[in-house]
């Protein structure tokens, strides 16, 4: 199982103090160490973390491939190809999120999608789709002649998150996941039978498979269980367990659940 660790948080950290320190560059060497297989940084329309020369220096100076998330904007897209990172993931991305929630809607953005693929593709970029674990995505990504999918974990980290751990009983209890024990298992076991199923029809499509977005030190080998997922893409949970025991040391424990 590969692990790409998303550095985005060492940059909200940065920007929390509007100062030069911590700088996500100094990173990219202990991820290596520590057994990293990629980096992942997600450039935003409003930069409100990684900035642009943040990712130009990353994608110049990593030993590890990057794989760059970003909005089909057009502009963040001729900026992806002046990059040049290994891989493109392309992401929904709304102004007012706290993160990524939900996949791409590859239907109703189908022809915007398409354009942005093949003016990656043109610029030697592979191109992943981060979308839900939904049949009919699958069948249109594949359409798309993408190379990857990233499926979305959120769901599942969410039902999990409410399930085994005290987040119920903070401020950031989910409300409409708020439910008896035995429900909320019945929907971590729907969850997970439809990761599972996604991730098999995409394979049988040939497109790799990712998988991302609330995974954790507690719920990371349900989903890495599912063998036709090969990748993980984890960074909030890594970057806050690296606050108490050093980013190497994280990043390792990760790797060893893996």
């Amino acid at each position: 199982m590969l692990l790409g660790v998303n550095i985005d948080h060492i940059a909200v950290l940065r920007e929390a103090r509007k100062i030069n320190d911590p700088n996500p560059l100094d990173a990219i060497s202990i991820c290596k160490l520590a057994g990293a297989n990629q980096i992942t940084i997600h450039l935003r329309e409003d930069r409100r973390h990684i900035h642009d020369e943040d990712a130009k220096l990353i994608c110049q100076l990593s030993p590890l491939p990057v794989n760059l998330e970003c909005a089909i904007d057009e502009n963040i897209i001729d900026t992806i190809c002046e990059l040049k990172p290994l891989r493109a993931t392309l992401v929904p991305e709304k102004r007012e999120e706290v993160t990524t929630e939900g996949g791409l809607d590859l239907k109703t953005n189908f022809d915007k999608i398409r354009k942005a693929v093949k003016k990656l593709h043109d610029n030697e970029i592979e191109v992943s789709l981060f979308i839900d674990p939904d049949l009919k995505m699958i069948e249109l990504a594949s359409q798309l002649n993408v190379e990857w999918i990233e499926l979305h974990t959120g769901s599942f980290a969410n039902i999990y998150a409410m399930l085994y751990s005290n987040l119920a009983n903070t401020h950031h209890c989910i409300k409409e996941l708020d439910l008896p024990r035995e429900e909320l298992k019945e929907l971590l076991v729907k969850s997970k039978k439809e990761l599972k199923i996604a991730s098999k029809r995409a394979n049988e499509l040939d497109l790799k498979v990712a998988a991302g977005h609330g995974l954790n030190y507690q719920n990371v080998t349900s989903i890495s269980s599912i063998k036709a997922i090969e990748e993980l893409n984890i960074g909030q949970s890594i970057i806050a367990r690296s606050v108490f025991t050093g980013l190497e040391k994280a990043i390792k424990e990760m790797k060893e659940l893996l």
